[in-house]
């Protein structure tokens, strides 16, 4: 049993009022408890969701705190989309304080954004990306800020197969598509690029991190969940899993497997947003700008990962390699139309 890391509750007690904040994906889940507790605390919280909707109910479910929310339209998988939202929140905030690139998703087939790129690659990084990008000069303008790109264990791969940036083949167009390790190629580059901007960014008072949540309920469709049975589940059965539709595998993460939560380190989303919010309120965070920060889980094939840190080092090597990091930023930008 490993322990599930909080966030100091003195961090909890800072005065945000006045600040400004955008996190992705911010109608449910862990986004959701990341958003609320900024408000609690007096941020003006931009809840970028795809689903305006959703996104609208869950500013009503976190209203009352001392802060307040505005709902901005996003599809990360949609650079027209993203190019959209920055330039609407560019006229109508003159000010960030912190970024939170939060929104992701796992999918078992082949599927492309808007813009052909492979779909888990294209929402979880190069969105982000451009969004990053497109809001830069007003993260260092609003200075010290920050950037939190939540990412996942799954970066790691394990001991015989760390996953790495295959820049000759970013789309899957030659590769036999493999679900698990496009999610985590996906995940690779988030810390990659939160490596990358900490590098490009020192000296302007913006920070950024990569973080590992941890094992939530909330996390969609189960690529950690999915992982885990892979590791346990004889050989011969575990290719079936990629079969798995979304709604079974929330259906054995959230109701058969609930009574053994604690044994498998499954949190509640408000323990996911904990690394999150370490990251965004902590003092000495920004000290560690460019690091991985880990929520503790059993589901790193690295036992001496499970305990999780803030911050604590990836057991991937590929993680820690600056001229990986600039060659994926550099790629990136090409592709989102950033290149100069």
């Amino acid at each position: 049993m490993y322990r599930t890391l909080r966030c100091d509750p003195k961090l909890f007690e800072k005065d945000l009022l006045g600040r400004t904040c955008i996190v992705t994906g911010a109608n449910s889940g862990i986004g959701l408890e990341t958003a609320r507790q900024l408000v609690r605390q007096g941020a003006h919280v931009v809840l970028a969701c795809r689903r305006v909707d959703a996104g609208k109910e869950a500013a009503a479910a976190i209203a009352g705190g001392r802060g307040t929310t505005a709902v901005m339209p996003l599809d990360l998988g949609d650079l027209d989309s993203v190019r959209r939202f920055a330039r609407a929140f560019l006229d109508q905030y003159d000010r960030l304080d912190a970024l939170v690139n939060n929104a992701g998703l796992s999918v078992f087939s082949l599927q492309r954004t808007v813009d052909g790129f492979e779909l888990m690659f294209g929402v979880n990084h190069l969105g982000h990306f451009l969004l990053t990008e497109l809001l830069l000069d007003l993260l260092q303008a609003s200075a010290p800020s920050r950037i939190v790109i939540v990412s996942s264990l799954i970066h790691a791969g394990s001991a015989g197969n760390r996953l790495t940036i295959h820049f000759d083949d970013l789309g899957y167009e030659k590769r036999q598509f493999a679900a698990m390790q496009a999610y985590g190629e996906s995940k690779l580059a988030n810390v990659l690029h939160a490596r990358e901007l900490a590098k490009r960014l020192e000296g302007t008072g913006v920070s950024a991190f990569s973080v590992h949540p941890g094992w939530a309920r909330s996390e969609l469709p189960g690529s950690s969940l999915v992982r885990f049975m892979q590791n346990v589940v004889p050989r011969p059965v575990s290719p079936l899993l990629t079969l798995m539709s979304t709604s079974l595998v929330r259906f054995i993460q959230n109701v058969v497997l609930r009574p053994v939560s604690p044994l498998l380190t499954l949190i509640s989303n408000e323990d996911g947003a904990q690394t999150s919010l370490h990251c965004l309120l902590d003092d000495d965070a920004p000290s560690h700008s460019g690091a991985y920060f880990s929520q503790s889980g059993i589901l790193y094939s690295d036992k001496a990962c499970r305990a999780g840190g803030w911050p604590m080092r990836s057991p991937n090597e590929n993680a820690h390699d600056d001229a990986l990091a600039r060659r994926l930023a550099d790629v990136s930008r090409e592709l989102v139309g950033q290149g100069t």
